[in-house]
């Protein structure tokens, strides 16, 4: 017995360790969810606590903006409070100069009104991240202060002014608190997670260039999947970018770098697609004499760190690698080349590296690195990949609140201003999701029921035997703790909107304020008012539905064909900057839905439309335009089989030419550019010739 108490005892102590330490791993990985519900609790307790020591007059609007604020991470949700601000001001200062404007004609206000939030969701699909958040807070805000300001069938009255400087500045109040309560308990570290994906993508893309260079002079791999894979992992970038930006002052200040840095990463996938292309196009011994010339082309040190494919080597000292990059691209540049297709390996190649010399510019910038001569990053261009989705969501939403509008002023309901808050609120901001959008405005009205049933719980249940603001705050935690946790744990973006819309709106309608109100019959009323609005608002997505992810790629896809149509012919030919960023535009619009094939074509179209460029100013440079206009004009005629053709003509065109010195380059360089276009209108020449005009 002795001996099996004794070997029994180390197997039950061997138990219950791996207990403990499965107990101690779950607490460790739900802290960070734990830690969120405790900051949405704490930002909300301290927001209602100004509010109520300042006796405004809905305390609650600064609890509810401090919910709306609170993120999961520290940039995204300061960011989005600098904006929600921004937001707010507009959307009060507009309902002021509505008011001044039309003081005594009640049709007027509330027309321009309904305009102004279709105006706000136009602003919402064509911005993107915060800045799109903040164009719908505009539209909504202003519609918050005008219901708050109206009668019962509308009308404005003369203390908007006040109302609006009152509202901006519960709202205000509650951004920062929210920015308290987050800056004093996260450091932060969307800026580290942003350089470490910036690093990872520029040590796969170029191990992956480099392997493709090295093992081309034995067996060409096929990396087309590989290409495309990475196109949708550098679109995902954006919505990243916009959290560092919120952590750190520096880095906004100089966020032109960063989405440089994003446009390097497209012109490096661009780059690697024209190598690869010819490569796979070459016979075999010129194929591993070209790829093996290339290759010790570049720089030692260089191509040890492709070899290695480490991101670490990217963060730890990006500007050493930023000289070598650069060593690099001067070499390939000058490198001396007797055919067309050598000279198109090191043109395209050297393409690959000056997109890389902007990522490395931008992590430097990330990782705090001594300033340095960077390459120009681009400034701001508004260039919209397709207008029709922001018309559609402009017209939805004018159409939704004017219906709303209308029904308050024939029936007089006195709640009805309470319901055209709530559509304002869900059309504007559910308008850029697309497709997502009747989806998540019926996930929103079941969470305003949720929150309707709890709210009235605590409201009538337990706020009236609660007399100190502590024990107030202890009955908030009993809903927003468990929220928080939820909100944060959830993986199913369903729950999470669900879960979301009771967070945001348990406040507006438990509505806390110094002197509380136990009216049953007023409370149920406005929630009526509120389930009214949030029930609109799937309906006018039902009855005018954004464009569909499949038509959104259709006419992203039709358009830049047409884009590249009228640049092979227009009289006035556009700087290379504004095809690329027109281009980068559309690709970062893709939806997800699309697939590997429709990312390839537009990188193909902005390769294409890249080479057209520096063709048609070599050709006048050149003096031989009458012939490259030829063959442009099959392309713009969508006649790619026929353009090839008269490329290759003018390509034989320019191999007789006896020219010397600079001339004699440009002309090489041309023929590898013809090389380019000719390769990839062979490539995709059903979608380019799709569409055209004959």
């Amino acid at each position: 017995m002795a001996d099996a108490f004794d070997q029994t005892g180390p197997i039950a102590d061997a138990g219950a360790n791996g207990r403990w330490n499965s107990a101690f791993a779950k607490t460790a990985k739900a802290a960070p969810a734990l830690l969120f519900a405790l900051r949405l609790w704490a930002a909300v307790c301290l927001a209602l606590f100004v509010a109520f020591w300042l006796e405004l007059d809905n305390p609650f609007w600064a609890g509810t903006s401090a919910a709306i604020v609170c993120q999961p991470q520290l940039g995204a949700s300061l960011r989005k409070g600098w904006f929600r601000m921004i937001g707010t001001v507009v959307g009060a200062t507009m309902i002021v100069v509505l008011t001044a404007c039309f003081p005594q004609n009640r049709i007027a206000f509330l027309v321009l009104l309904a305009f102004w939030c279709g105006l706000c969701a136009f602003a919402a699909t064509v911005l993107r991240n915060f800045a799109s958040y903040s164009a719908a807070l505009a539209g909504y805000t202003a519609a918050i202060i005008a219901a708050d300001n109206l009668g019962a069938t509308g009308g404005a009255s003369s203390d908007v002014f006040l109302l609006a400087v009152t509202r901006a500045s519960e709202i205000c109040i509650g951004i920062a608190c929210a920015g308290i309560v987050l800056a004093g308990t996260d450091l932060g570290g969307a800026q580290r997670r942003l350089a470490e994906s910036f690093a990872n993508l520029a040590a796969e893309i170029m191990g992956r260039f480099g392997r493709m260079l090295a093992l081309a002079e034995t067996q060409l791999p096929d990396t087309k999947a590989e290409r495309r894979e990475f196109v949708r992992r550098v679109i995902a970038l954006d919505p990243v970018i916009d959290q560092a930006l919120g952590e750190s002052g520096h880095v906004r200040y100089h966020s032109p770098k960063l989405q440089t840095a994003i446009y390097g990463l497209f012109g490096a996938l661009d780059g690697w697609r024209g190598v690869a292309t010819h490569l796979s196009r070459l016979p075999e011994a010129a194929r591993r004499q070209g790829a093996h010339i290339i290759r010790r082309s570049l720089p030692s040190e260089l191509r040890s760190v492709l070899e290695a494919g480490s991101p670490a080597l990217w963060i730890a000292d990006p500007l050493a690698l930023y000289r070598v990059c650069e060593e690099a691209v001067r070499t390939l540049i000058v490198l001396p080349a007797d055919t067309p297709s050598l000279r198109l390996l090191a043109d395209e190649t050297a393409k690959v590296l000056a997109g890389m010399l902007h990522v490395l510019d931008g992590l430097t910038l990330l990782v705090d690195a001594p300033y340095h001569p960077s390459p120009g990053a681009r400034g701001f261009r508004l260039s919209e990949p397709d207008w029709l989705p922001a018309l559609v969501n402009a017209t939805r939403a004018f159409l939704a609140v004017s219906a709303l509008e209308l029904f308050w002023v024939a029936t007089a309901w006195p709640n009805g201003a309470s319901a055209i808050i709530f559509v304002a609120v869900l059309v504007l901001l559910l308008s850029p999701k697309g497709d997502l959008a009747y989806g998540g405005s019926l996930a929103f009205a079941l969470g305003i029921a949720g929150a309707v049933v709890c709210a009235a719980a605590i409201k009538f249940a337990m706020l009236p035997a609660l007399q100190t603001f502590p024990a107030f705050c202890a009955a908030l935690g009993l809903f927003f703790l468990p929220a928080g946790f939820a909100m944060a744990v959830s993986r199913q973006p369903i729950v999470t909107a669900v879960l979301t819309a009771m967070a945001f709106n348990f406040n507006p309608l438990l509505a806390p304020t110094n002197e509380m109100n136990y009216d049953t019959a007023q409370y149920y009323n406005s929630a009526l008012a509120i389930v009214v609005g949030c029930g609109v608002a799937p309906l006018a997505f039902w009855l005018l539905p954004p464009l569909s992810p499949a038509l959104r790629l259709r006419r992203l896809l039709a358009l830049t064909s047409r884009d590249l149509r009228h640049l092979a012919i227009t009289a006035v030919l556009p700087t290379l900057d504004y095809w690329e960023s027109r281009l980068y535009s559309r690709l970062t619009g893709l939806p997800d839905q699309a697939t590997p094939l429709q990312r390839a074509k537009l990188l193909a179209a902005l390769s294409v439309g890249t080479e057209i460029i520096g063709l048609r100013q070599m050709a006048t440079q050149l003096g031989t335009t009458a012939e490259l206009d030829a063959a442009l004009n099959d392309i713009a005629l969508g006649h790619s089989t026929k353009a090839i053709a008269k490329l290759h003509q003018f390509d034989g065109r320019l191999a007789a030419t006896r020219e010397i010195g600079t001339e004699a380059t440009v002309a090489l360089r041309a023929r590898g550019r013809i090389l380019v276009i000719s390769e990839a209108l062979a490539e995709h020449g059903a979608y380019f010739d799709a569409g055209a005009h004959t």
